[in-house]
């Protein structure tokens, strides 16, 4: 029974996370709220990090399974903060703690995954040299964690898929333009 035992931890886990500060959650709220002992939580995890770890490493991990395939910029960002409309406050609670870098760099990678999925998927066709699709994947994963970033230091008060949507609205064409440009200056590279 593991895995029920440790889908009962992160869900109360969550569950109280989305009630107060994660600096207010001690393993005795946690496996109260579940109904196990301390061995039993001590058993699966190390300590409360180790469990938000395993949560956020679990979330990127479904994103990474869930989207083979990403077909537009305004997709990416959707997908990069979709448990975190979920869990505003649980995400807001982690994002305001000391284990924030934990989040963060889940965070980093899962803009890194959906930008260069992206751009694999849309711009694949491309005959560009691989230091400019860096460069173009660097660009905008920095973006998307800028955009993010911006959001949760506000306080998640903004529809941050609105503003996005916005942005992608004035910028329309960029994107092809600068593989457009690349693909150009490869050509008379070559």
């Amino acid at each position: 029974m593991p895995n029920f035992t440790k889908n009962a931890i992160k869900a109360s886990f969550l569950k109280l996370l989305n009630e107060r500060p994660l600096n207010k959650i001690t393993i005795k709220d946690i496996v109260t709220d579940c109904g196990i002992n301390r061995n039993s939580f001590y058993y699966h995890y190390q300590d409360i990090p180790a469990l938000l770890e395993e949560i956020i490493r679990e979330e990127s991990d479904r994103i990474i399974k869930q989207y083979p395939t990403i077909s537009s910029f305004e997709e990416c960002l959707k997908i990069s903060v979709e448990f975190a409309l979920q869990n505003k406050k649980a995400v807001f609670h982690i994002y305001n703690s000391l284990n924030r870098d934990i989040f963060e760099r889940y965070l980093w990678e899962a803009c890194r995954y959906v930008v260069t999925t992206y751009i694999s998927t849309a711009f694949g066709v491309y005959n560009v040299s691989e230091t400019d699709r860096d460069i173009i994947i660097k660009y905008y994963k920095c973006e998307i964690f800028g955009q993010v970033s911006e959001w949760l230091d506000s306080g998640m008060k903004e529809d941050i898929l609105a503003v996005n949507n916005r942005l992608c609205e004035l910028r329309k064409g960029m994107v092809e333009e600068l593989f457009k440009r690349s693909e150009e200056s490869n050509t008379q590279a070559n």
